[in-house]
């Protein structure tokens, strides 16, 4: 299947899955390269430093403050790159449940890490969404 443009039909299809493991978000300084070890999910290079994505107990272990811990959504839809209003529409919904919500938009999927203790209400938040929609 392709990517998909279309607003509706992405909202329709969501298929938002909660996924098991705790994340935390650290600044680190140096290279990418640096931190392979920790496998990190993901990586993001800005001026104050990187941004590493790590699970909660990788950055424990590393010495990383992992006090503040987020769960992934994974959002099944295959949303493509220039789709406009996906991460806008989830971002309204979880707001208007005061869920803080940080997104990652991969090749096949959007990625959306919400404070863990607030996973569940997240999720049943987007399934309604996308319940709307259908």
């Amino acid at each position: 299947m392709s990517a998909i443009t279309d607003l509706h039909t992405l909202l329709a299809n969501l298929e938002p899955q909660l996924q098991p493991q705790e994340y935390v978000f650290c600044c680190v300084p140096g290279l990418l390269s640096d931190y392979t070890q920790l496998n990190p999910l993901a990586a993001f290079s800005e001026k104050e430093g990187m941004t590493l994505v790590l699970e909660a107990n990788a950055a424990q272990q590393a010495g990383f403050d992992s006090a503040a811990t987020y769960r992934q959504i994974t959002l099944n839809v295959h949303s493509a790159l220039d789709a406009v209003g996906l991460s806008a529409a989830v971002a309204d919904t979880l707001a208007a449940a005061d869920i803080s919500a940080n997104i990652i938009a991969a090749f096949y999927h959007d990625h959306v890490f919400v404070p863990s203790n607030k996973a569940e209400q997240a999720l049943s938040a987007l399934q309604a969404l996308s319940a709307d929609n259908q």
